[in-house]
């Protein structure tokens, strides 16, 4: 066996272990969402975790993976790839089925970031509906945008030239922050303002289990495992990436646990001052490790470990502020989705522009000759990369949350998009499933992400 074929199968290996921890995430969000929903939903909630992932896989394995990844003459949809033909995957280390592998894993968090932010009141037919058209349209073009081999303002677009490349860099969003979490983020606060709240939340008396707590920190832990194969593996390869996949890692930590504290400092500051006492909440702790991940995942490669700290600060007070404006809104969004995704996750894109380093630029990159100079953080001297950043947002924000009005919009005005009023009361496990709700009750204080 060759050198070549050995490194090409390491390279191949790297991606399904990253694959797998990736997908570990799911049963982290699904940790999350049984904690936090009420007991008479339990069933229906992990149910729609399970067919995240399933039905996941077969509209990528048939669509999505083609719009994202194939052949894009025009930057925006891929026109080929559809169904794994074997002509464009069959290769000697199998990189290529790796690869569908670890995008589908992604693609499948997307999915889920909505199903908790409609939680408890969303039909089983709307939730179909939606994951469809956002596994195989809405995700897979951003993800054509900002990752494809021809996308419109992709940094991985093979060639030396800098004309070739989106105002002359195209955009730092290493792992997602922008192309999942953000995307994720937007559906879910379109669906949950069309949803509109539930009677619990008007009333201010939801209740969660009273396992809740146990669950929601169990899940939290499990996505910061699985968190590693999100950042790190999005090197796509180890051989000769090794130091570059070790330094997502370190980023990823540090931000994590700066976002952790943060968030439960500033939180229960605000708490407390309101209700006169001491007020140091878990869901503050669990919520900021996921905002710190959220918003370091853009620039995990590009920026050094006290900029990840710096991040994950700004992550911490961009989720307790967000989230406490939704509820000034109005909105239910039951897990604290558009939070701690969609915020954080355009605060990530924009925080990549700022601390990105020229040296670790050009590890990661490496575009063009003098790259590392003009697409640099603007901190670090570069300046067009902000900009880049900020319409790749606003592409984002305009595609995911236009097309999320439509869909939803529309099943609300066909009547398929909330359960009735009887539904709800009784719980939909036992009204669509045939169960009993599984344990008593106690009154819950807040949502997590």
């Amino acid at each position: 066996m060759s050198d070549d074929q050995i490194y090409g199968e390491l390279d191949t290996l790297w991606l399904m272990i990253g694959a797998v921890l990736v997908f570990l995430m799911q049963t982290g969000f699904a940790m999350l969402e049984v904690g936090s929903v009420n007991a008479k939903n339990t069933r229906n909630i992990l149910l729609k975790n399970v067919l995240d992932g399933s039905l996941g896989a077969l509209i990528w394995w048939l669509i999505g993976y083609g719009i994202a990844q194939g052949e894009s003459p025009s930057g925006f949809v891929g026109t080929s790839g559809f169904a794994l033909q074997i002509d464009e995957f069959e290769t000697p280390t199998g990189y290529g089925y790796a690869s569908w592998l670890f995008q589908w894993a992604f693609a499948a968090t997307t999915a889920t970031i909505v199903s908790g932010a409609v939680a408890e009141r969303c039909t089983i037919i709307a939730y179909l509906v939606y994951s469809f058209c956002l596994i195989g349209w809405i995700y897979p073009v951003v993800v054509q945008v900002g990752w494809g081999g021809e996308g419109a303002m992709s940094p991985w677009l093979g060639t030396g030239e800098k004309k070739d490349f989106f105002m002359g860099c195209g955009v730092i969003d290493f792992a997602g922050s922008g192309v999942v979490h953000m995307t994720g983020g937007v559906a879910a606060l379109v669906g949950a303002a069309f949803l509109g709240p539930r009677k619990s939340f008007v009333e201010n008396n939801s209740q969660i289990p009273i396992y809740g707590p146990v669950f929601q920190t169990l899940g939290t832990l499990i996505l910061w495992f699985g968190w590693y194969g999100f950042n790190a593996g999005s090197t796509l390869a180890i051989v000769g990436y090794g130091n570059l996949a070790a330094k997502c890692m370190v980023t990823t930590t540090v931000s994590a646990a700066t976002g952790a504290v943060t968030t439960l400092a500033f939180g229960s500051i605000l708490d407390s001052q309101a209700a006169g006492k001491a007020m140091i909440k878990l869901e503050y702790a669990n919520n900021g490790v996921l905002a710190g991940l959220v918003g370091i995942t853009a620039g995990c490669a590009t920026v050094e470990p006290y900029g990840a700290f710096f991040i994950g600060i700004g992550a911490g007070f961009v989720y307790v502020l967000s989230s406490k404006l939704l509820v000034k809104l109005g909105i239910d969004d039951v897990v604290d989705a558009c939070p701690v995704h969609g915020f954080c996750g355009a605060y990530g894109v924009i925080s990549a522009a700022l601390w990105t380093t020229p040296h670790n630029y050009l590890s990661a990159y490496g575009i063009y000759d003098g790259a590392e100079k003009t697409c640099a953080g603007l901190f670090y001297g570069g300046g067009t990369q902000l900009g880049a950043s900020f319409v790749f947002i606003l592409f984002v924000l305009a595609w995911s949350g236009g097309w999320s009005c439509l869909v939803f919009g529309a099943l609300k005005v066909v009547g398929l998009l909330r359960i009735s009023e009887e539904v709800e009361e009784e719980g939909m496990d036992s009204s669509e499933h045939g169960a009993a709700p599984m344990v008593k009750e106690a009154k819950s204080e807040s949502g997590m992400a």
